[in-house]
């Protein structure tokens, strides 16, 4: 069974930086892409940033686009999410999630998701 579990979530300044990290266990043996997601109070759960196995296909909403950068260390099963320049509108529960048919797209179409992290960005 896949197992995730966020980090790094929690009070930041705007203009400031952070970085979520995903640690996944189990199915080590899959090539698999992962997700960040996020959902803020009132709103439905979106998009944030895709990244394929290796790396050779990476997306973000355009919401996040130039300031949001994401990686991954398959030797660590663990990938980040590495916010720079955060604004208020970016607080929200972020989730990652695995998808083991290598998509990483913003269809939600992910086969395992983490419990999330709390992100709070002050201004």
């Amino acid at each position: 069974q896949e197992q995730l579990v966020e980090s790094g979530g929690g009070l930041v300044q705007a203009g400031g930086s952070l970085r979520l990290s995903c640690a996944a266990s189990g199915r080590t043996y899959s090539r698999y892409a992962m997700g960040w997601f996020r959902q803020a109070p009132g709103k439905e759960r979106e998009f944030v940033a895709g990244i394929t196995w290796r790396g050779l296909s990476i997306s973000y909403a355009d919401s996040v686009q130039g300031r949001f950068t994401v990686t991954r260390d398959n030797a660590k099963n663990t990938v980040y999410l590495q916010m720079n320049s955060p604004k208020p509108e970016d607080t929200a529960v972020y989730y990652c999630a695995a998808d083991l048919a290598n998509r990483g797209g913003p269809d939600n179409a992910y086969n395992y998701w983490g419990q999330g992290t709390q992100v709070t960005v002050s201004s």
